[in-house]
């Protein structure tokens, strides 16, 4: 029998490999983040007006979508580890080119080539991360990847703001010539490079290595995992539910052999990568301070106002991986949907009640304004109790071991195309139907996503990987 000191190794080792993992949810965020920051500079640098604006925002997303689709296929050919190593690559190489870079398509290119890097670790992190945790706390450890996330964001805000102070700002001149708006991409680098390196002593995934007829590796690192019986006993289930199947993943493995119909739990990967989107998350993110500022709160306030949600954040981030192993990740995402349903129609409402100054700008009069502001506030914590880290947590584990790659790649598609669609929109929306119109939009999403949970979603608290059922 295991000694409870031995298990205890056990579980420090899985503990570590997982936060090495998590390193690619934070640069996923930096490399998110470091943008907002450097618009002024890089407007001066290439004398273009373009560069910052929607669609450059948008093209790393659209870089996003496709690394996220092939990272999942690729993963199942080469494994977890080597395409996160890939990754890391393409996070360093973004880093250098978007700061040396002397034109805007130039620019572009090295963004598109982050936004490659951050779709692969988007689904790769808490892919790796299922398969290597027993089941009583994977969700909690794949949880860490969304604070990871949340952090990495606060990094490069903070990290800027640094940067820009030291250099009085982001077009002023920093250290060796080059302006400080360049430092800001370089700085990325560093973390780049610390997540290569420890890449190289994180064993590779055991499901990817019984996949691939590997099983002496599988069983060494199941042992260092959970002990050398419990070792054996989990390969062979590995491989028991790959014999009935076949070792080769493929596109194909999709569709249900009987009805040659794409299978439901495709679907509903599909749809819990796209509602995440649907329910307009990322407009706060991406247009948070020009939101505030369009119904009147001052760019202090609204940069204020970005710093609070940052910390509400990640203190709903942690409460959900307190719970998310205890109560489970349906009851969760339903929670969240009825708080996200119930503070964006609030917000809708403050915004139908703005008024229109003279210069044209909006403004929220007596209790419209605090009304919005604490139940965006209030949406931006739902989300990120709920459907922020639960759909990452379920994409890695939902799938079963044959088709967990070429599932993946789909939802992630799925995920970071309906990420572009809402940033490109939402410009359109608020010049077209306003603000409360955009709001209300966000709210029937959020509404439909209530429906989805109760009438799609299956529970996945508990259930090992072998026995998730496709």
């Amino acid at each position: 029998m295991p000694t409870s000191s031995t298990k205890s190794e056990h579980t420090l080792y899985i503990v570590v490999i997982s936060c090495i993992a998590t390193i690619g949810g934070f640069l996923f965020g930096f490399d998110s983040g470091v943008i907002n920051g450097t618009v002024g500079g890089l407007q001066s640098a290439f004398n273009s007006d373009s560069v910052g604006t929607g669609f450059n925002v948008a093209s790393m997303l659209l870089g996003c979508a496709v690394g996220a689709f092939f990272a999942g296929r690729l993963a199942d050919r080469f494994g977890r580890r080597s395409i996160m190593r890939v990754a890391a690559v393409l996070f360093l190489i973004s880093a250098w080119g978007s700061g040396i870079a002397g034109s805007s398509a130039e620019f572009v290119v090295f963004r598109v080539l982050g936004g490659l890097a951050v779709g692969a670790a988007s689904i790769l992190a808490p892919a790796y991360i299922s398969e290597v945790t027993p089941a009583h706390y994977r969700g909690t450890l794949a949880t860490v990847q969304q604070i990871a996330i949340i952090f990495g964001l606060f990094m490069a805000f903070f990290s800027n703001y640094l940067i820009a102070s030291a250099a009085g700002s982001s077009m002023n001149e920093l250290w060796l010539g080059f302006e400080a708006w360049r430092w800001m991409f370089w700085i990325e680098m560093l973390p780049a490079t610390i997540f290569l390196v420890a890449l190289f002593f994180i064993p590779e995934s055991p499901r990817y290595l019984v996949l691939h007829r590997q099983r002496d590796r599988a069983i060494d690192v199941l042992t260092k995992l959970g002990g050398k019986e419990a070792a054996v006993r989990k390969a062979d289930e590995i491989d028991a539910t790959l014999a009935a199947d076949h070792h080769n993943p493929k596109l194909a493995d999709l569709l249900d052999p009987v009805t040659g119909r794409v299978r439901r739990l495709v679907w509903v990967g599909i749809g819990l990568a796209t509602f995440q989107q649907l329910v307009g998350i990322n407009v706060v993110f991406y247009y948070g301070a020009v939101l505030w500022q369009s119904v009147g709160f001052t760019e202090s306030d609204a940069l204020l106002i970005n710093i609070v949600s940052g910390g509400l954040s990640i203190a709903a981030v942690t409460v959900s991986l307190l719970l998310i192993d205890r109560i489970g990740r349906k009851p969760i995402l339903l929670i969240g949907s009825i708080g996200m349903s119930i503070a964006l129609a609030v917000v809708a409402f403050a915004f139908m009640n703005a008024s229109t100054d003279a210069d044209g700008s909006l403004s929220l009069q007596g209790i419209y304004g605090p009304m919005a502001l604490i139940a965006a506030n209030a949406y931006v914590m739902f989300f990120n109790f709920s459907w922020g880290p639960v759909m990452w947590v379920m994409l890695g584990e939902m799938f079963p071991n044959q088709i967990r790659g070429t599932g993946l790649a789909v939802s992630g598609l799925a995920q970071w195309g309906s990420n572009f669609g809402i940033t490109m929109t939402f410009p359109i929306m608020l010049a077209s139907i306003g603000l409360a119109g955009a709001y209300g939009f966000y709210t029937v999403c959020a509404i439909i996503s209530i429906v989805f949970v109760i009438k799609m979603v299956h529970e996945t608290r508990g259930i090992e990987l072998e026995d998730m059922q496709g």
